[in-house]
């Protein structure tokens, strides 16, 4: 009376397993292709490779990755497309949260690049690492930082995101959000005590980074307010010695010269 219930059981997992392989013969994965946190000024620092590794974790990521399986690599590329249903059932047949392929790609991290956040939220849920770094030093969590996606953010505070974890550029989650003029991202990271003064290795700290990089624009005059509130060092210069006031005043941003003079900025 067992066999055929079984014979059934075994007839769904084949079903399930053709249907992801269809979509891996979509050549899903391979579209998507390998993405940094964000783009840099040619030249200086901001050219070097990252060579920098995860934490000291390379020997610990290389065996995981040797590893990964066919549940897990459909995994990241339902992921990646966006099929939640998909995700839903790969989790219950087996599949880990936390693998990453061969370039470290989770399948968190592929639903942050193809912004899917409710994707993200289930992966979370089901133990997913907002920390863990690919081969380019990109994690769940600084990337949802660097393209403003604040749910996500919000999610990966509540479930462990580590306000220390660093990019290629060794930049925070701030800096990178505030390049951008992530306003709503910036609040969240400030009000969560990420390092506000924290200098990455072009010399630059998260209010030069929105001076330098900003257009002036209001998104970028909120983002320096938001810092300065927070108790930003408005002096606190780049390698050549420029501070963010005379780099505000070099580039005509008028509003901008007036908050950091404000508190003393020279």
């Amino acid at each position: 009376m067992t066999r055929p219930a079984a014979r059934t059981r075994r007839q769904a997992l084949n079903e399930l397993l053709g249907l992801v392989g269809l979509l891996m013969g979509g050549g899903l994965l391979a579209a998507q292709g390998s993405q940094t946190l964000a783009a840099r000024p040619a030249g200086g620092a901001a050219s070097q490779p990252a060579t920098r590794p995860a934490h000291g974790t390379a020997n610990h990521a290389s065996t995981r990755r040797d590893a990964i399986g066919t549940l897990d690599r459909n995994l990241i590329t339902a992921a990646s497309a966006g099929d939640q249903e998909l995700v839903v059932r790969l989790l219950a047949a087996g599949a880990s949260a936390r693998a990453a392929d061969e370039r470290g790609r989770s399948a968190l991290l592929a639903a942050v690049q193809n912004r899917r956040t409710e994707v993200a939220r289930t992966l979370l849920l089901a133990g997913a690492d907002v920390n863990l770094k690919d081969a380019d030093a990109n994690s769940p969590f600084l990337l949802a930082a660097a393209t403003g996606q604040a749910d996500v953010v919000r999610l990966a505070l509540a479930h462990g995101a580590d306000l220390a974890s660093t990019d290629r550029y060794d930049g925070t989650a701030l800096i990178v959000a505030s390049q951008h003029g992530h306003v709503e991202v910036v609040k969240l990271l400030l009000k969560a005590g990420i390092a506000v003064d924290h200098v990455n290795d072009l010399g630059w700290t998260a209010l030069l980074e929105a001076v330098i990089l900003g257009d002036g624009s209001a998104r970028y005059e909120d983002t320096v307010q938001l810092l300065l509130d927070a108790g930003a060092d408005a002096n606190l210069a780049d390698r050549e010695g420029v501070t963010p006031t005379r780099h505000a005043r070099e580039r005509g941003y008028k509003t901008m010269v007036k908050m950091l003079m404000r508190v003393r900025g020279h």
